[in-house]
């Protein structure tokens, strides 16, 4: 029987440059299963999506007990390693973000996501002392149980916007400096999607690179050209479908009133829906000449 620790070491050798380890998001226990039947070796949850399979916003909003049942129960039915997205930690001060990993590591997975996002703060990150001060509670956590757990520092330099275009890249590498001294084993930078800003990330950070996947990101065999280490999904595969995306329309009637889906800007109805008609129309007969006859027929 493999121990949490070996677990803990097989997720970490999986993190290779160039040859990057293919992680997708689950957000429940059914889409873990159907990921570890596909072949993945390694399952992460994705905050967003587990945030809105439990009614919850995505935006450190869910709160660590209802995230910690999940990843438990995630844990529990698949075989392969799990690595949590926990938002920024769940806590306000590092002291509790340590108990948001030692929750974790209790629930049985064996590495984090930890973004530096400030939810609701007057900045739009944390700054970088703040951070690494979070990352390092992370990691003696980690020491104390005795599981080496895999801390992935997310920055959201370039998903929020963070200062001039032209100076983004400069800092990030010195929050991955930073986060790196801190405890981090590896650099997740979701926005940053160019092949060139990629390459010196993964030359100059010190850390192995996680790459999003997705529409204008380089293609796999690229990204692992790039020196890549694990390439993730995120809360794509998670995402509510538009409200109607082809196929007949329902007909609906009464007040209209908004839903509330991420993202999202759609509408329900006070009053039930009807299906659409699918009974088969009688087409009218076509009419080509006295005669009747028609090209091609």
């Amino acid at each position: 029987m493999t121990t949490p620790a070996e677990k803990a070491e097989l997720f970490r050798s999986l993190h290779v440059p160039g040859r990057p380890l293919l992680l997708p998001n689950a957000w429940d226990v059914a889409s873990a299963l159907v990921a570890e039947a596909a072949g993945a070796q390694a399952i992460a949850t994705t905050s967003a999506g587990v945030a809105w399979s439990l009614g919850s916003p995505d935006g450190d909003a869910l709160g660590r007990d209802r995230a910690l049942d999940l990843i438990a129960r995630i844990a529990a039915a698949v075989g392969v390693p799990v690595t949590a997205d926990i938002e920024g930690g769940y806590a306000a001060d590092p002291a509790g973000v340590g108990e948001t990993a030692r929750g974790v590591i209790d629930a049985g997975a064996v590495g984090v996501n930890l973004e530096d996002a400030d939810h609701g703060g007057a900045a739009p990150l944390l700054p970088i002392e703040a951070q690494a001060a979070r990352i390092a509670a992370v990691r003696r956590a980690a020491d104390a149980s005795g599981v080496p757990l895999f801390v992935n520092a997310r920055t959201d330099v370039y998903l929020r916007a963070v200062g001039d275009p032209g100076s983004r890249l400069d800092e990030v590498l010195a929050r991955a400096a930073a986060y790196a001294e801190a405890g981090a084993d590896g650099l997740f930078v979701p926005g940053l999607m160019t092949a060139a800003e990629l390459s010196v990330l993964a030359e100059k950070s010190g850390l192995p690179v996680n790459a999003m996947a997705g529409p204008g990101a380089p293609p796999v065999a690229e990204l692992a050209g790039l020196g890549v280490a694990r390439i993730s999904l995120g809360s794509s595969v998670a995402r509510p479908p538009t409200p109607w995306s082809g196929g007949p329309r329902w007909s609906c009637s009464g007040r209209a009133r908004t839903s509330r889906w991420p993202g999202r800007s759609t509408t329900a109805r006070s009053t039930p829906c009807s299906p659409p008609d699918r009974r088969r129309r009688r087409r009218p007969a076509p009419t080509c000449g006295r005669r009747g006859a028609c090209p091609g027929r």
